[in-house]
């Protein structure tokens, strides 16, 4: 029998060529595990298989990692290196955030409002890297992972960042539209304030879940992939991501705002806002459903993270993103939120008329939120994580549009009001009608309650 060598020489090659990993990444390249799919995305919106030996990401030149859900499991093997897979197949889009560390140049010590500075806004370098900084090393500090805490860290030094150190990993997924429910065909059916993993889809132009409670939200997002230990996006996780989209790596630039007014995912608006929230639709602050002022997924990438359709969308307008946090008060009590009818669902005081909630879900491993310091009013910044895309985003000042007065930061004049005692949970990146103050950076207290306006992004951590 006559021996094939061209036929042989191709399956020897086939079967050791390595899979392709990115140097400046320095080993913190996705991680793949099923039922992800890693894809690469065209930018008409084209989604196909990727070829895991040949570049399919490529941070250096702004294209973050893309991995997919389909809607049935059971047919992942049915496409190849190559193939599109067509949109009603798709259950759920990620991006992967890659485990860096960042030089700091400021520790967010602001316990008042002063003044806007705008020359705080900068690249922020960063270093990809499975790496934990140290005290023991010049030009490092260890990461103090505690609320208003600063450990023996200096403007200047470079500090892993504290989202990838709590759930210890190389990196993690992030929904790239915010979480939206399976199934509604309007704005009003997706407000649902209830704990179902199986209503969970992350897809553009899909009503995004809101009217939900923070708890809710929380376990929906826990029960939905436990192999890869789903939950609900937390406050340091959002700013993980905030840090990388204004690192060399991303957009680094004002991401433009999803101002649909019905709340669908993926949207930007046609042109950046030039004043913030009014409370009527205005020009310089203009929300619609129609296209005419804002352009649907695929061709919005400038409310993308990386300014292309690799990055990560809804993180500036769109609804306001809920994130796993929580507020303890002098005798590390749990705050739940303000009463009976305005609270997050975990059980814990109420900050208003001294009750608690008992009947309610306990919290979860604390690895899955953070936990910031007791304090009276919202402007304490320097209780920030560092780390967290808050305190560090200051100094901060009250600026009035027309009627409204709102706290803004540094960067970008997002909104900025930490949260406190009466109002203990984060929202982030702000709403559709919010104009100039929305953005990756902004930050408001809230309730935790359900709310028509909140949202919130998915995460998986996949350990190596």
């Amino acid at each position: 029998m006559k021996l094939n060598l061209s036929t042989t020489r191709t399956k020897c090659y086939l079967k050791f060529k390595t899979q392709y990993s990115e140097t400046i990444l320095n080993g913190t390249d996705p991680v793949l595990e099923d039922p992800l799919i890693a894809v690469v995305i065209e930018n008409d919106g084209t989604v196909k298989r990727a070829d895991l030996t040949s570049e399919w990401y490529n941070y250096e030149n702004k294209e973050w990692a893309n991995a997919i859900i389909l809607t049935d499991e059971s047919t992942n093997t049915n496409y190849n290196s190559g193939d599109t897979i067509p949109e009603d197949a798709i259950e759920s889009y990620f991006v992967w955030i890659p485990k860096y560390r960042y030089q700091l140049w400021d520790l967010g010590l602001y316990d008042s409002l002063t003044s806007i500075d705008t020359f705080k806004v900068h690249e922020i370098q960063i270093i990809f890297g499975d790496y934990n900084t140290s005290d023991d090393k010049e030009g490092e500090c260890t990461t103090p992972m505690e609320s208003g805490a600063s450990g023996n860290c200096a403007v200047g030094d470079y500090m892993t960042h504290p989202a990838f150190l709590s759930i210890p990993s190389t990196g993690f997924w992030v929904g790239k539209f915010e979480t939206g429910y399976n199934g509604a065909t309007n704005r009003s059916k997706a407000e649902q304030n209830v704990n179902d993993s199986s209503k969970i889809i992350v897809k553009p132009n899909t009503y995004s879940w809101r009217g939900i409670q923070v708890a809710n939200a929380f376990y929906s997002s826990y029960n939905y992939k436990r192999e890869l230990d789903s939950h609900m996006m937390k406050n340091t996780e959002w700013g993980a991501v905030a840090y990388l989209q204004h690192s060399a790596y991303g957009s680094s630039t004002s991401v433009r705002i999803n101002n649909n007014s019905d709340y669908i995912t993926g949207y930007a608006a046609n042109n950046e806002p030039t004043c913030g929230y009014t409370g009527t639709n205005e020009e310089c602050s203009k929300y619609c459903n129609d296209g005419t002022c804002n352009t649907a997924y695929p061709n919005s990438v400038l409310a993308s993270t990386t300014g292309n359709i690799t990055g990560i969308y809804d993180m500036s307008g769109g609804a306001w993103g809920y994130v796993m946090n929580v507020v303890i008060d002098e005798e590390c009590n749990i705050i739940s939120g303000r009463d009976s009818i305005n609270n997050s669902g975990f059980n814990g005081k109420f900050s208003i008329d001294g009750d608690s909630l008992n009947d309610g879900y306990n919290l979860p491993s604390k690895k899955y939120y953070d936990t910031y310091i007791y304090a009276t009013v919202d402007e304490q910044y320097q209780r920030r994580i560092l780390g967290d895309a808050t305190g560090e985003m200051g100094p901060f000042a009250n600026v009035t549009y027309l009627t409204q007065t709102r706290k803004i930061g540094s960067w970008y004049n997002d909104i900025a009001s930490f949260i406190f005692y009466g109002a203990p949970y984060f929202s982030r990146g702000a709403g559709n009608i919010d104009g100039l103050i929305a953005g990756l950076f902004a930050f408001r207290t809230d309730n935790g309650r359900a709310v028509d306006s909140g949202s919130f992004h998915l995460i998986l951590t996949p350990i190596v």
